[in-house]
């Protein structure tokens, strides 16, 4: 860091007091680092998966066998990051569980998110011959789904990314 430069303050974008493992509907977008472009091209308005975005489709697609409480609804992976709608689900057996049945740990969002870029990085990183390089922000970015709406919209917008990669802020062609 230069000598008058002030430190960077990282944002956090958690609601405060929110409880992130209870049910209910997140949009989450995750970022590689450095916004590095990854994962595959946008060609003609279509995303063209390579090797590495085939692992994180994998990978996602996965994320139900390690953590059962959740569903994946619509999700698109770009060059260098993905959106997704995620549900956490109460998957309980009602109000009186039979006590045959354990109690379900429900893992909370940031756990499920740091899951996913554990397993998608060791994948990738083994075929790079980087192991223990970062291949993802620090961060993600998420929004509670509070209305059906709203759900809509963001399932619009996730679905229409590809469209709008030319004009994207996070394709490096548009950063200055």
């Amino acid at each position: 860091m230069e000598r008058n430069q002030k430190p960077r303050v990282r944002r956090l974008n958690r609601l405060r007091d929110y409880d992130y493992s209870q049910p209910g509907g997140y949009f989450i977008t995750i970022c590689t680092k450095n916004r590095s472009c990854l994962f595959g091209v946008v060609d003609n308005d279509r995303v063209i998966l390579n090797q590495y975005g085939e692992i994180i489709r994998i990978s996602w697609l996965a994320l139900p066998e390690h953590y059962h409480n959740i569903e994946l609804d619509v999700f698109v992976i770009m060059p260098n990051h993905i959106h997704s709608i995620i549900f956490l689900t109460d998957v309980g057996a009602g109000l009186k569980p039979a006590p045959t049945v354990p109690a379900c740990h429900c893992h909370p969002l940031p756990e499920i998110v740091r899951g996913f870029k554990t397993f998608s990085s060791r994948k990738i990183n083994e075929l790079r011959n980087m192991s223990g390089t970062a291949l993802w922000q620090r961060n993600y970015y998420e929004h509670v789904i509070r209305r059906d709406e709203s759900l809509e919209k963001i399932r619009e917008y996730i679905e229409t990314n590809p469209l709008r990669w030319a004009l994207d802020k996070e394709n490096p062609v548009n950063r200055r």
